[in-house]
């Protein structure tokens, strides 16, 4: 028997407690690495890159099916790419959620592009964007076609009821909004006062007047804002190249500013359509006043017509800003046709899109500036005000001639604000009672 003591017997149990502990070591690194390539069903595994043709078909299936306007296409959006197809988790997606809200431009869009482009690139991106858009431009195409149908008293009725629908979703819209945009009191504040110089000037050029007050004003102004800088989804491209798409953006935006009426048909339409996509903060809705601004006032589309396609738009699947597949086939009475309708729709998703291909990889850094993130809080505001004049002028003053009318409209709104039906439920209700109405209690 050995004596412990001795210099041999301590060198041959150190060498034997150390295998044992090499031997424990490596049986600790095979069960992690098991573990580890075990799925786990509350952990997603980061997502391979995906093909472009399922994201098509995924975006169309959300096109045919996505009723209820941006708020609930971010639902729909969650349940289909977080919980069932599992291309990304809830951190990415509401980090991809936030920017998009950060930036001017369709919310809901602007997401699925980047979804897409997380899963598939570029062409993901843009399989994404016909996939949730096709459905509904072809609606609005539709609807363009079949409008000039109507021209007896169940046609001019119908069309007096979507009218009341775009009263009730605006009202709808602006009262969501100042929940959750203007939740406190300076916002609050800067709302009606940004609502009452438009209703005392309203001109074009001074919504772009209060847009810029309020993001001067923005850093002092909305000091209870907080800030939350967390990691963002990485892109297959650097900073240079995001920088060439802001460029382009800028480029664009200061052409469409500074055609004015000059140029031909196309070229003012296109460059009207641009402004309303790159300067509309706050969703669908606060497009309308920007739309009629370039459409309306200078005569390319009438105010009843345009009304009533915003109507029909609130009954329709998809994206809000379809809207301009409309309205661009409605130019010049109708002269616009096909070829109008994909001007305006690529016209006014284009800016969006490139802004929010420029800022993806800076967003981290820039999600953490206080001034940033307050500016935008304070701009959001300003547009609650913004759309508020807009309800009032020219929406309520050019739609309701009675109180009946009136009746209707608070009946759809309570539908949607009470009631909490979808909007499908408050157009068919805004149109069935405005043909009884004048049909037979006349």
């Amino acid at each position: 028997m050995a004596d412990p003591s001795s210099v041999g017997f301590r060198v041959r149990q150190r060498t034997a407690n150390l295998r044992r502990a090499q031997s424990i070591e490596l049986q600790d690194i095979c069960v992690t690495l098991r573990a580890m390539s075990t799925p786990s069903p509350d952990v997603v595994a980061p997502a391979h890159p995906g093909r472009a043709s399922e994201v098509l078909l995924a975006f169309l299936g959300l096109g045919l099916r996505s009723f209820g306007g941006p708020i609930a296409h971010l639902g729909y959006f969650r349940h289909e790419f977080v919980e069932r197809r599992r291309w990304l988790d809830d951190a990415r997606f509401s980090q991809l959620l936030a920017l998009c809200q950060f930036l001017p431009g369709p919310a809901s869009s602007q997401l699925g592009f980047a979804i897409g482009l997380m899963r598939a690139g570029w062409q993901g991106a843009f399989a994404a964007f016909i996939g949730f858009t096709l459905p509904s431009a072809l609606l609005m195409l539709g609807f363009a076609a079949w409008a000039p149908y109507l021209r007896g008293e169940a046609g001019q009725a119908l069309l007096h009821g979507l009218k009341l629908v775009a009263v009730v979703v605006i009202a709808q819209g602006v009262w969501g909004m100042w929940r959750s945009l203007a939740p406190d009191a300076p916002r609050r504040l800067l709302a009606l006062l940004a609502c009452a110089v438009l209703l005392w000037w309203p001109l074009a050029w001074m919504q772009l007047l209060v847009i810029a007050a309020a993001a001067a004003l923005g850093p002092g102004w909305c000091r209870r804002v907080t800030v939350h800088a967390d990691a963002v989804p990485a892109v297959s491209y650097g900073r240079r190249t995001a920088a060439l798409w802001l460029v382009l953006y800028a480029v664009l935006l200061g052409i469409a500013l500074g055609i004015g009426t000059h140029g031909a048909w196309f070229v003012q339409v296109g460059a009207a359509f641009y402004r309303a996509g790159a300067l509309v903060f706050g969703g669908g809705h606060v497009v309308l006043p920007w739309l009629r601004q370039a459409l309306v006032e200078p005569g390319w589309v009438d105010e009843g017509s345009f009304l009533a396609g915003y109507g029909a738009a609130q009954a329709m699947p998809g994206p809000m800003f379809s809207l301009a597949a409309y309205l661009g086939s409605q130019v010049m009475g109708g002269q616009g046709g096909v070829a109008g309708a994909l001007l305006a729709l690529l016209m006014i998703f284009l800016p969006g899109f490139l802004l929010l291909a420029g800022v993806l990889p800076f967003w981290q850094r820039l999600s953490a500036r206080a001034g940033a993130v307050r500016a935008v809080a304070a701009i959001n505001a300003a547009v609650v005000g913004l759309l508020a004049a807009a309800l009032y002028r020219p929406v309520w003053t050019g739609t309701v001639e009675s109180m009946t009318d009136v009746a209707i409209a608070a009946g759809g709104f309570l539908m949607l604000t009470v009631a909490r039906r979808p909007a499908w439920v408050a157009v068919l209700w805004c149109v069935l009672a405005t043909i009884a109405q004048r049909l037979w209690w006349h």
